[in-house]
C-alpha cells in the first residue's frame, strides 16, 4: 500500500452554480486554483453531452491554466473522443451517461461494450492519455476492463455510500475484493461517487486504491467552511486512514 492516496477533486458543480444565474461567477477555474493550493492531486471535470455544468471553454482553461493533472470524465461517444484527443488531458475516465440523470448512476457496462470501447482505449493510450473505466465492483466488469487494455479502473462507490446497516459490510467487501482483483490484473485502481468525510474512511484504507475522486461532498462543505478548508478536511481524513 502506498501511503499517499491521491485526491482528485471534481469541480463540476461550481459551474452548475454559475450556470444557474448565467454570467461568469463563480469561476470553476478559480475554484481549481484553490483546490490545487489546498492539497488535491488532480482536477476532475465531466464534460457532458448537454454541457449542463462544465463547458468546452472551461476544459480548455483548466488544461492551460492549472498545473495539476486534468482528469476528464466523458461518455464513450465520437464527439467526446475527438474533444479529448484535441484537449490532451492527463487522464480520461469513461462513464455511462444518460441525459435525464441528475448524476452518474451506476457503472459502465464494459462487458457488453468491449468492441466499442477497445478502439477508444487504444486511441487514448496512443495519445499518451491514461484511460480509466468507471465500473461497479463486479468481477466480470473488472476483467473486461483489463481485456480491452484499459490501464486503470474507477470503482463506483455509490452502492456502498447509499447502503444501510448490514449492507454496508457487504458493499465494502465488494470494493475490497474489486480492488484486489484489479491489482492482480495489473490495473491501477481508483474509486469515487458519493464519498464524504465519514464514509470515505473505510474506502481510503483499502490498500490497493491509489486515487479517490470526490466532488459533491467537498463543494457542499465549502458552502459553510470555504473551499480550501473543505479540501484540506478531506485530505486529512484520507491521510489518517492511510496512517500518514
Amino acid at each position: 500500500m502506498t501511503a499517499h492516496l491521491r485526491l482528485g477533486v471534481n469541480i463540476d458543480h461550481v459551474a452548475t452554480l454559475r450556470n444557474a444565474r448565467g454570467g461568469t461567477e463563480p469561476d470553476p477555474i478559480r475554484a481549481a486554483r484553490v483546490v490545487a493550493e489546498s492539497g488535491a492531486d488532480s482536477i476532475t471535470a465531466h464534460l457532458r453531452e448537454d454541457r449542463r455544468h462544465i463547458n468546452d471553454s472551461d476544459m480548455a482553461r483548466l488544461k492551460a491554466e492549472i498545473a495539476l493533472p486534468l482528469n476528464m470524465e466523458m461518455a464513450a461517444t465520437d464527439e467526446m473522443v475527438a474533444i479529448a484527443l484535441d484537449l490532451g488531458p492527463a487522464h480520461v475516465c469513461v462513464v455511462p451517461e444518460h441525459r435525464e440523470e441528475l448524476t452518474t448512476e451506476g457503472g459502465l457496462d464494459v462487458v457488453g461494450s468491449m468492441d466499442h470501447l477497445w478502439p477508444l482505449v487504444s486511441q487514448m493510450t496512443d495519445a499518451g492519455i491514461q484511460v480509466a473505466m468507471f465500473i461497479d465492483p463486479d468481477p466480470a466488469q473488472i476483467a473486461a476492463s483489463a481485456e480491452i487494455g484499459a490501464p486503470a479502473i474507477e470503482l463506483h462507490t455509490g452502492e456502498y455510500c447509499n447502503a444501510t446497516d448490514d449492507h454496508v459490510t457487504h458493499q465494502l467487501a465488494r470494493l475490497v475484493d474489486g480492488a484486489a482483483q484489479a491489482q492482480s490484473l495489473g490495473l491501477q485502481c481508483h474509486a469515487g461517487h458519493g464519498l464524504d468525510l465519514e464514509n470515505v474512511k473505510l474506502v481510503a484504507a483499502i490498500p490497493q486504491l491509489v486515487e479517490l475522486n470526490i466532488g459533491h461532498a467537498i463543494l457542499a462543505g465549502a458552502v459553510f467552511d470555504g473551499l480550501g478548508l473543505s479540501v484540506r478536511a478531506m485530505r486529512a481524513v484520507m491521510d489518517l486512514a492511510r496512517g500518514v
